[in-house]
């Protein structure tokens, strides 16, 4: 289910960028997601599929908020990502669909040290102070990816989070638009805070970044990333076509 939804479930925030505040709310979601075969960023993914793995049966998964970037930087970021901790079958496991173009395939067992290769991908948990931090091994190196204090998140301050995430003007997800695609062989990533890029890195390989013409665009996103229907406004900004604000 994990590695499913991971590699068909495009991560976007076209909302957030088109100025719409993001619900949480689970017939929002459901909606969204399987109605009108929307994509999302962290807080919808993963809520989702927490209501996607109760409905089967899976009793204990416990959403924990994360900060994205480096464990050990003296200016951490917002709490503006979300991540899961399933129990199952006397198993614990750290669980991600919503990180994007660089986040897991599967689950990684959730234990300082664990590591998982997952189609060629490693990914490995570690210890700072009281985080925990997942790290992908990129270019030779292990890196951090984001790092939480295992502590369930109350929905108020996940709901708390996803505003800020959603809605102040600092967010990178109100001022730029994101667009990710995760797959076996390579992680896509989309991003426009000025020209249009896409950063493209095969499993094993260095990421290649190059800029994208505004009139690829469309294709772009509909073809690799599984994201129909963009336009590009008269801003030269990708937006939903009858979306915008």
């Amino acid at each position: 289910m994990h590695r499913a939804h991971a590699t068909s479930v495009p991560f976007e925030n076209f909302d957030s960028s088109a100025g719409r505040p993001v619900s949480l709310e689970p017939a929002t979601l459901e909606d969204k997601f399987v109605a009108r075969r929307r994509g999302g960023y962290c807080f919808e993914q993963n809520l989702v599929f927490m209501l996607a793995l109760t409905s089967i049966g899976v009793s204990e998964v416990t959403p924990m908020l994360a900060r994205v970037g480096n464990a050990s930087s003296d200016e951490p970021g917002a709490l503006n990502h979300l991540v899961l901790r399933v129990v199952e079958h006397g198993e614990t496991w750290l669980a991600d669909v919503g990180f994007g173009g660089g986040g897991l395939l599967d689950p990684i067992p959730f234990h300082v040290g664990a590591e998982s290769d997952q189609s060629g991908w490693r990914y490995r948990l570690a210890e700072q102070g009281a985080a925990i931090v997942l790290q992908s091994h990129l270019d030779g190196e292990w890196t951090d990816t984001y790092y939480f204090v295992p502590q369930p998140a109350p929905i108020v301050d996940i709901e708390v989070s996803n505003w800020y995430t959603s809605t102040h003007p600092s967010s990178p997800f109100v001022s730029g638009v994101l667009a990710g695609a995760r797959r076996a062989e390579c992680c896509l990533t989309y991003y426009q805070f000025g020209e249009p890029t896409l950063v493209e890195r095969p499993v094993g390989g260095p990421a290649v970044t190059s800029v994208v013409p505004a009139s690829d665009v469309p294709a772009l996103l509909a073809e690799r990333f599984g994201i129909a229907g963009v336009t590009m406004n008269a801003q030269g900004r990708a937006v939903l076509a009858g979306e915008s604000p």
